[in-house]
C-alpha cells in the first residue's frame, strides 16, 4: 500500500526535488505552493513519469486560515499523511540588524516558523489518531550557527531546531518519527529570492561545488525509509567545500 506525503514549498528546489522522488519511490504526494501554474506542471510530470498520484494545493502557507481550508479540501482518504516534509521557507535580505526591512523579517518569521507550526498543527492530531507518522523539518546550517547580516534568518532556523526537538518529545508516547535536515549551501532559487537578484546565484556559488536539491532530496528518502525503530533526528548536510556557515574552499 503506497505512503501519502505531503510536501510544503514545492515548486522549486528541495520541495520539488522531495516529491519527485518520493513519487518515484510509491509514495502518492501531495504538493503545496503558490504558484499553482508550476503545482500543476509537476503534478502532471508525476502522474506521467512515475505513476503516482499527486495532489497540488495552492495557498500561501503564512496564512492560517488559506493553510486549513486547503488542507481539508482535500478528499478524506488524502488527509492520512504518514509524511509531512516542512520543507517551504526562505531567507529574505542580508543587512545588518540595524538597517534591515522590517518586512523582510516579518516575512520570514511568518513562512519559516508560522507555516511550519500552522501545516504541522493541522497534520499532527491525525497522526497522533493513528499512532503513526513521520515529520521532517528542514532546518539549515544557519539554525546551528549564527553570522553576520542573517540575524533574523538565523534566528528562525534556530526556532526550526527546537521546535523539531519538543516535537519529537510530544510526539514520542504515539509512535511518531520528527527529525531535520539542516542543508549548507544548495544551488537553488535561495540566494536569488535573498538578494532579489536573478543574477545572484552566479556570484554565490562560483569557485566551488555547492549541494543540488536531488541531494537533499535523497537524504530525505534515506530519512522517510529507514525501519520502524530507527529514527534519524538531526542531519547536517554540506558541500565538500564548505566548513561552517561562512568558510568555504573555493578551490573545490
Amino acid at each position: 500500500m503506497k505512503k501519502t506525503a505531503l510536501i510544503t514549498g514545492a515548486t522549486s528546489g528541495i520541495g520539488k526535488a522531495t516529491a519527485l522522488l518520493l513519487a518515484k519511490n510509491n509514495y502518492n504526494v501531495i504538493i503545496t505552493g503558490r504558484r499553482d501554474d508550476i503545482l500543476g506542471d509537476i503534478a502532471a510530470e508525476i502522474i506521467d513519469k512515475h505513476q503516482g498520484d499527486c495532489f497540488p494545493l495552492c495557498f500561501d502557507i503564512r496564512n492560517q486560515e488559506a493553510t486549513e481550508e486547503a488542507f481539508y479540501s482535500l478528499p478524506e482518504s488524502w488527509q492520512q499523511i504518514d509524511l509531512l516534509v516542512n520543507n517551504a521557507g526562505l531567507a529574505a535580505g542580508l543587512d545588518p540588524i540595524h538597517q534591515a526591512d522590517l518586512s523582510d523579517w516579518e516575512q520570514m518569521i511568518d513562512t519559516n516558523i508560522k507555516g511550519l507550526l500552522y501545516i504541522t498543527r493541522i497534520v499532527s492530531p491525525l497522526m497522533v489518531e493513528r499512532k503513526s507518522g513521520h515529520i521532517i523539518n528542514v532546518g539549515s546550517i544557519a539554525g546551528k550557527e549564527a553570522y553576520a547580516n542573517g540575524s533574523v534568518y538565523c534566528a528562525t532556523k534556530h526556532a526550526v531546531e527546537a521546535l523539531t526537538k519538543s516535537m519529537r518529545i510530544d510526539l514520542n508516547p504515539y509512535g511518531i518519527k520528527v527529525g531535520s535536515i539542516c542543508p549548507g549551501a544548495v544551488e537553488t532559487e535561495f540566494s536569488v529570492v535573498r538578494l532579489k537578484d536573478p543574477e545572484a546565484n552566479k556570484k554565490v556559488y562560483a569557485g566551488f561545488t555547492p549541494l543540488q536539491a536531488s541531494d537533499i532530496a535523497e537524504t530525505i528518502l534515506f530519512m522517510a525509509s529507514r525501519p520502524a525503530h530507527v529514527n534519524i533526528g538531526d542531519v547536517l548536510i554540506l558541500p565538500s567545500a564548505q566548513a561552517s556557515a561562512t568558510v568555504f574552499n573555493k578551490k573545490l
